[in-house]
Parts: structure tokens; C-alpha cells; sequence
């Protein structure tokens, strides 16, 4: 997630006053789109599986999380 300005190939959602823009072909593959705000930072859930192979901390040296 990052500020960003609308472009032509973006959806744009307006929920409760926050605007959300994604570019409409990675919309396509990754809807339905859940994003949640949990006090602290967001949670995004679609349906787009990830492995630790492909995710942030897929080069972690720990056994747990990063940052454990």
C-alpha cells in the first residue's frame, strides 16, 4: 500500500471518506479485495495465495516471522 494519484487504467474505490486506487488488470486477478484497518496499520486479504518464496520476508534467516 502507498499514496498514490489515480491513473486511466486504476479502479477507484471510495469507502467511508478513504479513497483506494488499484490498477484495474492486478484488480481483476486479486478480487475480491478485503481491506481492514486493525488500529495499528492495515490487513489486505484477496485471492492471490502467497508462499514465503514471494512474500516480504521470504529472505528472513529466522525460523519464525521477520523480526522475531
Amino acid at each position: 500500500m502507498a499514496l498514490d494519484e489515480p491513473k486511466d487504467n486504476d479502479e477507484v474505490f471510495d469507502v467511508n471518506g478513504f479513497q483506494f486506487i488499484m490498477e484495474k488488470e492486478f484488480y481483476d486477478k486479486a478480487q475480491p479485495v478485503k481491506v481492514d484497518f486493525l488500529g495499528y496499520g492495515f490487513k489486505i486479504d484477496s485471492s492471490i495465495e502467497f508462499d514465503a518464496s514471494n512474500s516480504a520476508c521470504g529472505s528472513c534467516a529466522t525460523s519464525g516471522g521477520c523480526g522475531e
